[in-house]
């Protein structure tokens, strides 16, 4: 859509556009105190003891899952989708990647460690993390049923099949790997427990481009998009007109190809 094919509302003088912004702010401010809300209900859910155990392959070598909370008492993952047999990551999940080195050096000084977990080689993960030039913490769970025990991985012929079980029911997904975002504690006796995890819509909270959007008169713009609506998302190094540099020929006919490996995190509700 072109600047003067939009669409926009009638256009009004300043003092109506005051009063009318002033009633959007009252329902604004309902909003921030619902969310609150929701947060300290979220806050109070009750705890699973994670009773198995789980070895990842890190660039520090093996580590359990009490080793990846790095001396914190609380773990964020965010279950990366990013299969044993895939080229590169889910570019829906490299945006939702893009946010965390912001993010994660704050966090750490607020008893959080936040680490990304794929069931892709640590030689895979390593080399697609240099080339999109991030820093954050990424693991493999690569020969350990974390990532099934916790929703985000089925095999090729279960998601073959149809319906599956992801967010917390029976429904199909395009993928034999899926997006979510999984929280744990430990306690001082070094006892671990899962407190919460999301998937699908419910990690647009962790994707800030997504509150920019939607601030602006064109929003999401992700009407009629095919096959889902997060079909325009790329790679940050293959879009067509790169915002940090020009991209290469191969770059700009990757660019033009692909939509989201995913399916995309609206796919699923």
């Amino acid at each position: 859509m072109t600047q003067s094919t939009m669409n926009h509302p009638k256009v009004v003088s300043q003092e109506e556009w005051l009063a009318m912004r002033k009633e959007l702010l009252a329902k604004e401010k309902q909003l921030t105190r619902q969310s609150d809300a929701l947060a300290a209900e979220r806050r109070k859910l009750p705890w699973v003891k994670v009773e198995k155990e789980y070895v990842f392959e890190t660039p520090a070598g093996k580590k359990k899952l009490a080793d990846l909370f790095e001396n914190r008492s609380q773990l964020i993952v965010y279950h990366f989708m990013f299969g044993p047999d895939w080229k590169e990551g889910c570019p829906s999940c490299s945006i939702l990647g893009d946010h965390i080195d912001g993010s994660a050096v704050h966090l750490a000084n607020r008893d959080v460690t936040l680490i990304a977990v794929s069931r892709a080689t640590l030689e895979q993960i390593e080399a697609f993390k240099q080339r999109m030039g991030w820093r954050f913490k990424w693991a493999s769970s690569f020969g350990n049923e974390f990532n099934r025990d916790y929703q985000v991985s089925v095999s090729k012929e279960e998601a073959a099949k149809g319906e599956q079980y992801y967010n917390y029911k029976m429904q199909y997904f395009p993928s034999e790997e899926r997006p979510g975002a999984s929280v744990f504690c430990k306690n001082e006796q070094g006892e671990i427990f899962h407190t919460y995890s999301t998937y699908g819509r419910g990690l647009e909270l962790l994707m800030n481009v997504y509150c920019y959007m939607d601030l602006t008169p064109r929003g999401r713009h992700e009407e009629g998009m095919v096959p889902h609506p997060m079909s325009w998302a790329r790679h940050h190094d293959r879009y067509e007109q790169n915002y940090y540099a020009n991209g290469t020929a191969k770059e700009k006919k990757a660019a033009s190809a692909g939509g989201s490996c995913c399916g995309g995190e609206h796919q699923a509700s």
